[in-house]
Formats: structure tokens, C-alpha cells, sequence
């Protein structure tokens, strides 16, 4: 077990969808980049929901989040973890999620990268913050299989909603 610390967010101030993950794996915090691990199907979908094939580096990755209006960071900040898994997550403490609404006016929705982002937010911060941006809890984009497998197409398919708060 150790302690391991998120990354800060990506956001613009036309950012409309607030991507909300639970904290980056292993491979991310090595690497420093939001959803490295090649196996996770977060860019792919992400791209896939707007027809475009996936740019290869890290920093056109983010240029197009900021570009369709979308921000991106995680629920904790900092936490004890042993491996990737979040059911390893310990001890965590939440990100200022209500700060950076409040900063970020153009919000519209908050989307939960699967059902532990959205635990823990209602655990630390509590769904009134939300009002009266809508919040949304999607099937995770990690490889690890949960309770709810689905597969890619499935997972596109639901992620589609995030293009119905993007101007």
C-alpha cells in the first residue's frame, strides 16, 4: 500500500462535460498522462463517439478534449493504493470538484467514468453540488471486467450521451 496523488485537470473555460474518473492507475501516474494504460478504452471511445480515429500523442489527445468542449480530471486526489484496482483505493481524500465548478460556469454535465467515480462523489462532495448541472454515471472505460461487463460498441453507445450537453 502507498500513497499515490491524481493528476491536475484538464479544462478550459468553454468546457461543458466534466469527466470525472476515480484516480489514474499505475501506468497513468508513471507515464503522467490520464488514461495510459493502452487496454483502458477511454481515448477510443471518447474519439469513437465523434467518428475520429484516435491521435497517437498525449498532447493531441488533449488538445481534442478542450476542443469539443470537454474537461477531464478524477474524484481523489490523493489516496492509498496497492496495484490499479480501485476497490484498492484507501484512505482517499476528494479533489476540490466544488471549486472547480463554481470557476467553470459553461458546465453542464458532470459524467462519471463508472459506478466507484460516482460512489465516492456522493461519499465526499454529495450530488446537491451538482445542481442543476445534470451528472451521469457510465460503464467504466477500464480493462478490468466489473459486475456489468459491456462490451466496446455498448460502452460507445451509452458514452454518446456526452454530445447532448455539448453545444
Amino acid at each position: 500500500m502507498y500513497e499515490v496523488q491524481s493528476f491536475e485537470p484538464i479544462i478550459a473555460n468553454e468546457s461543458e462535460v466534466l469527466i470525472l474518473g476515480t484516480m489514474p492507475g499505475e501506468q497513468s501516474l508513471q507515464k503522467g498522462e490520464y488514461y495510459a494504460n493502452t487496454r483502458n478504452q477511454f481515448w477510443k471511445i471518447i474519439y469513437s463517439i465523434f467518428d475520429i480515429k484516435p491521435d497517437v500523442e498525449y498532447k493531441e489527445k488533449i488538445l481534442f478534449l478542450k476542443s469539443k468542449r470537454i474537461a477531464l480530471w478524477d474524484v481523489v486526489d490523493m489516496c492509498e493504493r496497492q496495484g490499479s484496482l480501485d476497490s484498492n483505493i484507501k484512505n482517499e481524500k476528494p479533489n476540490n470538484i466544488t471549486s472547480i465548478i463554481s470557476q467553470y460556469p459553461n458546465l453542464r454535465c458532470v459524467i462519471f467514468n463508472g459506478s466507484k467515480a460516482h460512489e465516492l462523489f456522493k461519499k465526499h462532495i454529495g450530488l446537491k453540488v451538482l445542481e442543476p448541472l445534470v451528472y451521469k454515471t457510465l460503464p467504466s472505460t477500464s480493462p478490468v471486467p466489473g459486475k456489468y461487463v459491456k462490451s466496446l460498441d455498448e460502452k460507445i453507445d451509452q458514452w454518446k450521451v456526452i454530445k447532448d450537453y455539448l453545444s
